[in-house]
């Protein structure tokens, strides 16, 4: 397995290289620049193309791009024209932010998700199984925006139980700071996650009503080995193999996806800095934060095929 991962990772630089190019010449078609915000009526054009020069914006885009990448390798994504801050010290407290809180999503939602998706497949057509349907077509049709703007202001502005912004309350440090983050965290990540278990819950619902039929079910239930059992380590390893195979993709589109949950929650990670970016042009960070989400994708392809070959002993990558 690790020859073959490590050839996995070898294949990957030319994906790399690829979307780095793709994302740099993609960035630079986008109108304006950095400073096209400071033209006005009493500003001097030749002050803004002075910045411009000074900045290398005039520069060929092969010049810009190998300047780009190399710097890239040695971890400096340049620097923010409207934080006015290093792109990687923009980054850093950001990233962290996001990833807690994709970890608490993916939590909450297999935790949601595995045994409402037991259930209704156990008890295939009972009261208890129309309404895991009828939550799942609830979660699948209703759009994260709304349903987080609702949540918003009714636990967090009618009823006050939740912060309405921020990662982290002012003035905290130790254990307070941890509890204030998670604190923080709860709303959003309950939010995302009750939308987000639509397609694991359909998946092992089938799942189990297919294998609940199969030769090994039936031969355990003849041994004598009690339902439980059967459904909780038979049944469900068996029904967890899309679900594992989900898995790598799940993690990395929470953090590529967390721009709508962190837009409305005002939550300082990746997914707001990428929004405002784009609005105010801020070329380096926005090259820099696809790049990271576009290899966060090409490492969860790659964790998806561990996972699988993890779960079932049979599976190996080849």
């Amino acid at each position: 397995m690790w020859k073959t991962i490590l050839r996995r990772l070898i294949l990957m630089i030319p994906q790399v290289i690829i979307l780095s190019v793709l994302i740099f010449l993609i960035a630079q078609a986008m109108p304006g620049d950095p400073f096209t915000g400071l033209i006005n009526p009493n500003q001097d054009p030749a002050v803004i193309e002075r910045m411009r020069e000074a900045a290398g914006l005039n520069d060929p885009w092969y010049t810009q791009y190998f300047r780009w990448i190399g710097n890239a390798l040695k971890g400096d994504f340049g620097q923010s024209f409207i934080y006015k801050l290093p792109v990687a010290t923009l980054l850093s407290g950001r990233i962290s932010n996001t990833l807690w809180l994709s970890l608490l999503t993916v939590i909450l939602t297999y935790v949601i998700a595995i045994p409402l998706g037991m259930l209704a497949g156990r008890y295939q057509n009972s009261i208890l199984d129309k309404v895991v349907v009828v939550y799942n077509f609830f979660s699948f049709a209703v759009p994260l925006f709304i349903f987080a703007l609702i949540a918003l202001f009714i636990f967090g502005y009618r009823l006050g139980w939740f912060p309405t912004g921020g990662s982290v309350a002012p003035g905290v440090t130790g254990m307070a700071e941890f509890w204030s983050r998670l604190y923080h965290l709860i709303l959003p990540a309950i939010t995302s996650a009750l939308l987000g278990t639509a397609v694991t819950i359909q998946y092992l619902r089938s799942e189990v009503i297919d294998s609940k039929s199969l030769d090994f079910v039936r031969t355990a239930r003849s041994k004598g080995v009690p339902t439980s059992k059967v459904f909780s380590r038979h049944v469900f390893r068996n029904a967890s193999l899309p679900i594992a195979s989900q898995m790598g993709y799940e993690i990395t589109s929470l953090i590529a996806g967390s721009v709508v949950i962190e837009k409305i929650f005002a939550y300082p990670g990746v997914g707001k800095l990428f929004i405002d970016s784009i609005v105010q042009r801020d070329y380096a960070v926005i090259t820099s934060l696809t790049l990271i989400l576009g290899l966060a994708t090409l490492i969860g392809t790659l964790l998806s095929d561990i996972i699988m070959s993890i779960v079932d002993p049979r599976i190996r990558i080849q």
